[in-house]
This record gives structure tokens, C-alpha cells and sequence, in this order.
């Protein structure tokens, strides 16, 4: 058989041996979705449940592939392996493109402790929002106890992307105030930690009392996010802000928030892929001479719209 002809199961159990390119190979799958998707995540489903991840997101431009570069560079000095999945929405190339500062991440790319993917779905049932957890699942379960999720904005998708990691990092720049006050709604809501980037600029002290102040107003539990400068260019910083995520996994993990945290994760995630059939379902509904009927009558004004709705869905089952 030839190897572009392997099933998910031998793709599965050659990346388990350690072929990379099997696993490449598998988040392919994962990202085109369908019944080989569904396949990978039924053989990796069972074995996860143990890594560990960390969401970057923050402005463009903020910094954050050179902050999760130089993270990278940090967690192998340690003697540690690590996964990176590069969210980016934007990019019509499956696989994803190497775009702006994201080059940096590159110079780990021969590192066969480091294994770094960019991915820009589009075949997915649920889009990234879905197709993540599911590629996050299968580097868990090839074993992947370290997966750092960086993302290349702040739109809708990038903050709940990373806001559903076990630590999440946002980062911000010198001077961001305007753009903290404008986006605060959604990342002071995900924030376990804030980052400075450039902290070598003028203003870092005017982004910290804004982000201090904005904490002030907002309801924290019992984890406060700490505020970090980092010159992640200089590699200035990187061990104080791994430091901070370290000891927020070892606080969510003590008070079991950890646990609450992943349980959330997989109610929402179920939840959303029966949201997502439902609505492949209504498209499907949504054709026909019934249809054609309906629709020709709510135009003549003889069913309003939602009793024509109700007709439609009348004895159809989900």
C-alpha cells in the first residue's frame, strides 16, 4: 500500500512509533474533517487527557510568535518537549502559511524535540473552533505532555481559541491602553496572564496601571493575573513569565480548577458539535418543492416566517 494510501489507523499507530510525518499527516485529516477526522479523534480520544496547554493570543503585531519562540527555546533548555499549533483563520492554505515574525519559530523547525504546526481550517466541522481541541487531543495522545496554542489575533475565534487552554496568555504591547479599553470584554475574561512584549518601548509603565486598574473592576477568584514585561526579542523576561505559568498550573491544578477547567471544555465541545449537525441538518431540510412552497408563501404574506418554520421542522428528527 502506498503511503499517501494509509488509513487513520496505521497513520495512528506509525506516529505512535514516532513518525512525524504520520503525524503531519494526521492533523491534515483532522483539519480536512469528515469520517477520516472522526476516525483520528475515536483512536485518539482514549489515550489523552494528559497535556498540558498554554494560549498565547493578543494584538497582531504584539510579538507573540518571538514570545513563543523564545518560550520554545526556554522549555528545551529544560530538557523538555514541546508542541506548537499556530492558529491562523486567515490563511486559505490548509497546512498554513509561515506568515510576518512566525519565521522565528522556525529555527526550532529541526529540533526533533519541537514539533511545530500552523493550522488554517476550513474543512472542519465547527471550523478551528472544533478542529483544535480535536489536533490538541491527538498530539496528547502521541505524547505531547506540553502544547503551546498561539494565535495570530484578538477576532472572535483567536480569544475562544486560546481562552480554552489550561493557561492563557495574553499579550499586549507599551502604549496599548486604547486597544486593552476597547478589548477588554473578551480578554480580561480569558486572562490568566498578561504580558507586556516590548517592554524596551516607552509606556510600559502606562499599560501596567491600565491593566492593574481594568483588574481592579473586574471579578477575579482566587488567581490574580500577574502582569510580566518581557523583550522577548532578547530573550529579556522568559524565564519570570514561564515562572507565572508554572505556578498558575500548579495553582489551578492544587484548588482542582484544573479538572472543573477541562470538564467545561468538553461540555462546550459537545455542545457546539450538536449545534454544528443541527445546522448541516437545516441546510439539508431547507431544499425541495415543500421548501420552494413555504418560501413562495411567506413572500405572498399567507404564513409568517415562523409558522412556516414550524411547518418545515414539523415531524423532522434531528
Amino acid at each position: 500500500m502506498a503511503r499517501k494510501d494509509r488509513s487513520p489507523q496505521e497513520l495512528f499507530d506509525a506516529a505512535r512509533a514516532g513518525d512525524r510525518a504520520a503525524m503531519a499527516r494526521l492533523l491534515s485529516l483532522i483539519e480536512r474533517g469528515g469520517e477520516n477526522a472522526r476516525e483520528v479523534g475515536r483512536l485518539s480520544y482514549p489515550l489523552g487527557g494528559n497535556a498540558y496547554t498554554v494560549g498565547l493570543t493578543g494584538a497582531p503585531g504584539a510579538g507573540k510568535s518571538t514570545l513563543t519562540s523564545a518560550t520554545i527555546g526556554l522549555i528545551r533548555s529544560l530538557d523538555r518537549e514541546v508542541a506548537v499549533l499556530a492558529i491562523d483563520p486567515s490563511s486559505p492554505f490548509s497546512g498554513g502559511a509561515i506568515l510576518g515574525d512566525r519565521v522565528r519559530m522556525q529555527d526550532h523547525a529541526t529540533d526533533p524535540g519541537v514539533f511545530i504546526r500552523s493550522m488554517a481550517t476550513r474543512g472542519h466541522l465547527g471550523g478551528l473552533s472544533l478542529a483544535t481541541p480535536e489536533a490538541v487531543r491527538l498530539l496528547d495522545a502521541l505524547g505531547h505532555e506540553l502544547v503551546l496554542i498561539e494565535t495570530v489575533g484578538v477576532g472572535q475565534v483567536e480569544v475562544e481559541i486560546a481562552g480554552k487552554a489550561d493557561t492563557t496568555v495574553v499579550v499586549v504591547n507599551p502604549g496599548w491602553g486604547d486597544s486593552v479599553q476597547a478589548n477588554k470584554a473578551g480578554l480580561m475574561e480569558i486572562a490568566d496572564i498578561f504580558v507586556i512584549n516590548k517592554a524596551d518601548r516607552k509606556g510600559v509603565d502606562e499599560t501596567r496601571r491600565d491593566l492593574e486598574q481594568m483588574l481592579e473592576l473586574s471579578q477575579l477568584g482566587d488567581w490574580r493575573p500577574p502582569i510580566i514585561p518581557t523583550v522577548a526579542s532578547q530573550n529579556d523576561g522568559i524565564e519570570t513569565f514561564w515562572a507565572a505559568v508554572t505556578e498558575h498550573r500548579e495553582h489551578i491544578t492544587a484548588s482542582g480548577e484544573l479538572q472543573k477547567r477541562r470538564q467545561r471544555r468538553l461540555r462546550d465541545e459537545l455542545r457546539e458539535i450538536i449545534v454544528r449537525r443541527l445546522e448541516i441538518r437545516a441546510r439539508e431540510i431547507c431544499t425541495g418543492d415543500r421548501w420552494d412552497r413555504l418560501e413562495d408563501g411567506v413572500a405572498a404574506r399567507q404564513v409568517d416566517p415562523w409558522g412556516a418554520a414550524d411547518e418545515m421542522l414539523r415531524g423532522v428528527g434531528a
